[in-house]
């Protein structure tokens, strides 16, 4: 069998993998059933269809003929950073870190931090819109979790509000 799109077949591959460890991983909760969800249900269901898509994908890859094979590329390896750096950024940020003496930062400012961060992974940066963005996300975010859904975590810098 000839692998048509080097992409797609990577892709299918990845989505696979991720569907399957996803899935594996949802299976050490209580599952449940249909009528009485456990809280590994859910997740349960969404690593077998993402396995399932990356089987579709992965199959197409092999199937559906392409002019030049698409080949992968190289690897972008400045917006992988900045991204994958954002989101643990964000993490740091929101939660502390306790064994460097670094303090809870709160929701707005890890917001600001992920945002201003993660653009910097694109070509082009104006920070106008990017601090527009951030704005409207912190303001979103904390509607969203901290009012309709009451969620208890530090929203301002712990040094702020005491």
């Amino acid at each position: 069998m000839k692998i048509h799109s080097q992409r797609d077949f990577a892709a299918g591959l990845l989505f696979c993998t991720f569907g399957v460890a996803f899935a594996w991983g949802a299976t050490t909760y209580t599952v449940g059933s249909g009528a009485r969800m456990g809280p590994g249900y859910f997740p349960l269901i969404v690593g077998v269809l993402i396995a399932l898509l990356g089987s579709v994908i992965t199959a197409r890859s092999l199937l559906a003929p392409t002019e030049d094979g698409d080949p992968i590329g190289s690897i972008a390896w400045r917006p992988l950073i900045f991204i994958i750096g954002a989101n643990v950024l964000f993490g740091v940020l929101l939660g502390g870190l306790p064994s460097i003496g670094l303090p809870p930062m709160g929701l707005v400012i890890a917001i600001y931090a992920l945002t201003i961060v993660a653009s910097l992974a694109g070509d082009q940066f104006e920070l106008k819109g990017v601090l527009i963005l951030a704005t409207v996300l912190a303001v979103g975010s904390y509607l969203a979790f901290v009012v309709a859904l009451n969620l208890q975590f530090p929203v301002w810098p712990s040094f702020i509000v005491g």
